[in-house]
């Protein structure tokens, strides 16, 4: 079969990486958290220290000027598996109680820095994002983006190699993050419905939201699964997917696109294929954006607006990142490595807000 521009083969059979686990297969087994001992810590706030004290701006930090002699070592290893095991993993103990938010998001940015380039996370150019909930409706308005909205988030990627989220100040209940490997939605689909599996390889149109880089339609073509180079490859979001449809300039999709999208959820909301992590205040969760979708669980905020729900996020971009199939490039602007990925529209200007708008 001859394969468009925007295609990739399907792979044959199921797919086995390390990436393909089921909840049970991690029940047991928590070496995807990693606790910093007291001399990392100490390094962390002597780095962060030393870039305060010289008046450097958050956005200006990066792995020269924030040194971490012992634990950038380990953060080299915790990059490799995210990108090449498991898909993810989570860093505990950074002491946030300790410190103002100033001083907690230069620490965040720092180690983010470690791990690769940080990139813009919105058309408004913040490269260091607020996860918090400010009243977006964006399940009623095209335009607006979930992160800044309360309760439960449906499982998706995001534009960049790997997301990281801090957790400041955990809810009072609930908001637990929730993974799923791509390849085991691939493969349960496999079983389910194997009829449907080509469905996941095939471009669709997916909305920009609003936040449309010059010279582009406000939506793009991408499949949701692509197979390149012996690897798998995920980008989804079933909002962004489903909202795309208010332009009349778009085809409507089929019936077996509508069912696919619906098996997908279900597969990735059924408790044997995903796990729940909870957020404890210090936390760190970074994940691989090609191997692993993430959401949130629904959850009961404080009343206290000083004390409700808050994480800080970024989108890095790794210098040794993997080939990526050249669909991305109209999503991620480039698909060159080590430059790649974020939302940059005509007006964009970088920077790292302190506060969420």
């Amino acid at each position: 079969m001859q394969l468009t521009a925007m295609e990739t083969a399907i792979p044959e059979g199921p797919i086995d990486t390390p990436s393909a686990w089921r909840s049970q297969d991690l029940a047991r087994d928590t070496s995807w958290r990693y606790e910093l001992t007291g001399p990392e810590v100490d390094e962390l706030d002597q780095a962060m220290r030393a870039t305060r004290d010289a008046g450097l701006d958050i956005i200006k930090i990066n792995s020269r000027n924030f040194p971490l002699p012992t634990f950038g070592e380990r953060l080299k290893q915790l990059r490799s598996e995210v990108m090449d095991g498991r898909g993810f993993t989570q860093i505990s103990g950074i002491p946030v109680a300790d410190y103002t938010k100033e001083e907690s998001a230069r620490i965040f940015f720092g180690i983010g820095a470690h791990f690769g380039s940080l990139r813009s996370q919105n058309a408004e150019g913040h490269v260091l994002g607020h996860v918090v909930d400010i009243g977006h409706d964006y399940l009623n308005d095209g335009n607006l983006r979930g992160y800044r909205a309360g309760g439960p988030l449906q499982f998706h990627t995001d534009s960049v190699d790997i997301v990281a989220l801090l957790c400041l100040r955990a809810a009072k209940e609930g908001g637990d993050s929730k993974l799923v490997p791509a390849a085991t939605i691939h493969n349960v689909m496999l079983e389910k419905r194997p009829d449907l599996v080509p469905e996941l390889y095939r471009p669709i149109h997916r909305d920009r939201r609003g936040e449309v880089p010059e010279g582009k339609d406000p939506w793009w073509v991408m499949p949701i699964l692509q197979w390149y180079r012996n690897r798998l490859y995920c980008h989804h979001s079933d909002v962004y997917v489903r909202s795309v449809e208010r332009f009349a300039e778009v085809p409507r999709f089929t019936e077996a696109q509508f069912e696919t999208f619906d098996l997908i959820r279900e597969i990735a909301e059924d408790p044997s294929n995903h796990i729940a992590v909870p957020f404890k205040e210090g936390d760190i969760q970074l994940l691989d954006n090609h191997t692993m979708l993430h959401g949130r669980h629904d959850y009961r905020d404080w009343d206290d607006p000083e004390k409700r729900r808050y994480l800080l996020r970024l989108w890095i971009c790794p210098p040794n990142g993997r080939p990526l199939p050249p669909a991305y490039a109209e999503r991620y602007g480039s698909i060159e490595i080590g430059d790649r990925g974020g939302i940059v529209c005509k007006d964009t200007e970088f920077k790292a807000p302190l506060d969420p708008i």
